[in-house]
């Protein structure tokens, strides 16, 4: 019954799904690290709201947005399509977001220079394969392998 219903509501309402989700999974992401590195302390729980505010008012829009666009632009599952998604996705997308999710914190925290957690983490964090670029390579070493072994069965 809830299942239904759950799936009902996504079907129905998939934008605000779609936000509520990224703004949960960015919430409970946080969470989780503060507790992990901050043993014994308490959790920053403003910083969490933070975080939240910023998934939810960008990161659940932009991207039901652009993987609607990636997806039209790019309709299909065989392998070269998900190669040009991913990699617009990667070389697109993920600067996008990761610049305002800097950018939004950098506001939400009352900084003077809001780019300046930009200009020191971006670069890191893009390369780092938080969602990017290492991501997708894997992720295309992995279809080689598997084409590989399709091959080599028939």
């Amino acid at each position: 019954m809830a299942g239904a219903l759950l799936r009902g509501g996504v079907r129905r309402f998939p934008w605000l799904c779609n936000v509520l989700l990224y703004g949960g999974l960015f919430a409970a992401g946080d969470a989780a690290q503060q507790l992990w590195r901050r043993r014994g302390q308490p959790p920053d729980w403003a910083q969490t709201r933070r975080v939240a505010l910023v998934a939810l008012a960008f990161h659940g829009n932009f991207s039901y947005v652009w993987l609607r666009a990636l997806e039209r632009a790019l309709p299909g599952r065989r392998p070269p399509a998900v190669l040009g998604k991913v990699l617009c996705d990667q070389l697109l997308g993920a600067p996008v977001a990761v610049l305002a999710f800097y950018t939004g914190m950098s506001i939400l925290q009352k900084k003077e220079d809001i780019f300046s957690d930009c200009r020191k983490k971006f670069w890191n964090t893009y390369k780092s394969g938080d969602g990017t670029a290492k991501s997708a390579l894997m992720w295309l070493k992995r279809e080689e392998v598997n084409a590989d072994e399709d091959s080599s069965e028939k």
